[in-house]
């Protein structure tokens, strides 16, 4: 028996249906609201992000360009490529300086050792007074040729040290040779003319040999300028 529903059932029924789908309406709007902020969000275009990174590491690379320029500024001007591939002077003089200690360490046991041979061969040669050498008693003869080999073993070692030296400086001898040059040409410039020389005034240290540093150097032209004012200038 299917019978209508009263009236009064349909209306509750329909009232119901309208609550639910208004309170399902009112639900799903911060849902809608929130899907649209996303939306809104999420299109901004990539681009602006692009410029703000680009925008971010343009600063970075001109604080650091200009970091830079503070520390250029504050060490001074940049070596140039000859003075980077060049010694220092003060380096080069202490070499220099070294090279002759080695030179004179070397000479001293190179001297006694020629002088010892010396001693060695001739004191074991016979010696007959009557049969002089070039006119000359031999014990003079065999004496003199003993100081002569301890002259030429005081020659021979300025050589032997010098190159004992340069094999422990193969890596700079290049740099070495170029201010050799140079430091030549500084001393023949600068040094005195020695044709006034006399035992007396002789020119001091000619060469330079005795130069071992800055100051020294400084002195050496001190020395040259005093040598100069005194050989050339009338005395008061």
């Amino acid at each position: 028996m299917c019978g209508r529903l009263p009236p009064s059932s349909v209306n509750t029924t329909e009232m119901s249906n309208t609550l639910h789908f208004t309170r399902c309406r009112s639900l799903a709007r911060p849902f809608q609201i929130s899907v649209q902020f996303r939306t809104a969000f999420s299109s901004r275009p990539r681009a602006n992000v692009s410029a703000i990174r680009q925008k971010s590491s343009s600063a970075k690379a001109a604080a650091e360009t200009v970091k830079q320029t503070e520390n250029a500024l504050k060490k001074g001007p940049a070596p140039s490529k000859a003075e980077q591939e060049s010694l220092p002077w003060g380096q080069y003089l202490t070499i220099r300086k070294n090279k002759r200690r080695w030179e004179t360490i070397v000479t001293i046991p190179t001297t006694i050792l020629g002088f010892t041979g010396g001693i060695m061969y001739f004191g074991s040669q016979e010696m007959d007074p009557t049969k002089p050498i070039f006119n000359i008693d031999p014990m003079v003869v065999y004496a003199v040729a003993t100081l002569g080999c301890a002259g030429l073993g005081y020659l021979v070692g300025p050589v032997i040290g010098s190159y004992c030296w340069r094999l422990s400086h193969r890596r700079t001898m290049s740099l070495i040779e170029a201010r050799d040059r140079q430091f030549h040409r500084h001393i023949v410039k600068n040094r005195a003319d020695p044709t006034a020389q006399s035992a007396t005034n002789p020119v001091p240290d000619y060469y330079g040999e005795k130069i071992g540093s800055i100051s020294e150097y400084r002195q050496w032209l001190r020395d040259q300028a005093k040598y100069k004012k005194k050989a050339f200038l009338p005395e008061d």
